[in-house]
């Protein structure tokens, strides 16, 4: 899915020149600020994947009423396929992502994120989920799993929160290591930036791992 969030939003120090703000922890403090970005922008991705996943299960459960998808333990049923089919274009993907990635730039919305507000970062959590061509890949072969294993909406939080910790971990680490990630973030930004399409490769062969 959607890669990681940079914690580096407008007005903190270090915003422009790849740093982490510094250790102040008041209530408008620059660490508060960068926080409440990234949790935003998870937020986004949480509720944005959420309401994929269901919007797949009702379009392929309108699709089953017409085709059966067969019996979940037929490795050769009409739902199976459908979902190697989908994992095959993951795979294509991925091999895409390392064919080009000579020329592959960094995503624009992770620049969109360094110079958000809370609520722009929220918005981009929502969007962004809505218009990569992996992540609805993605969803709806979650969708395809989930009618096929006449299952609820309840046997996707594993996927939904794996996309949500995905989202989160440059936070995550950012909290639980502030001294030394307010060092580290900018080199593993710059990495992030130079090397995307690793990203996006290690991304996909995760979700293809949790898919199948």
């Amino acid at each position: 899915m959607s890669g990681p969030v940079p914690l580096a939003p407008s007005g903190t120090p270090g915003a422009s020149s790849g740093g982490l703000p510094g250790p102040s922890k008041g209530k408008n403090s620059p660490v508060t600020s960068t926080v409440k970005v990234s949790a935003a922008f998870v937020a986004g991705v949480a509720i944005a994947t959420t309401v994929g996943v269901l919007v797949a299960l009702a379009l392929v459960s309108l699709l089953g009423n017409s085709v059966s998808l067969g019996n979940p333990s037929n490795n050769g049923s009409i739902g199976h396929i459908i979902q190697y089919l989908l994992v095959g274009l993951l795979a294509a993907a991925a091999v895409k992502n390392y064919v080009q990635r000579e020329t592959i730039e960094p995503p624009r919305w992770m620049g969109v994120l360094q110079n958000a507000n809370p609520s722009r970062a929220f918005r981009t959590g929502l969007v962004l989920i809505w218009v990569m061509p992996s992540d609805l890949i993605i969803m709806l072969t979650v969708g395809v799993n989930l009618a096929h294993n006449d299952a609820g909406l309840l046997a996707a939080l594993p996927f939904i929160a794996a996309t949500a910790l995905v989202a989160a971990l440059p936070m995550g680490a950012y909290l639980l290591f502030h001294r030394r990630a307010q060092r580290l973030m900018p080199k593993v930004r710059d990495w992030m930036n130079t090397h995307s399409w690793l990203v996006n490769i290690i991304v996909c062969v995760v979700f293809i791992a949790l898919i199948l």
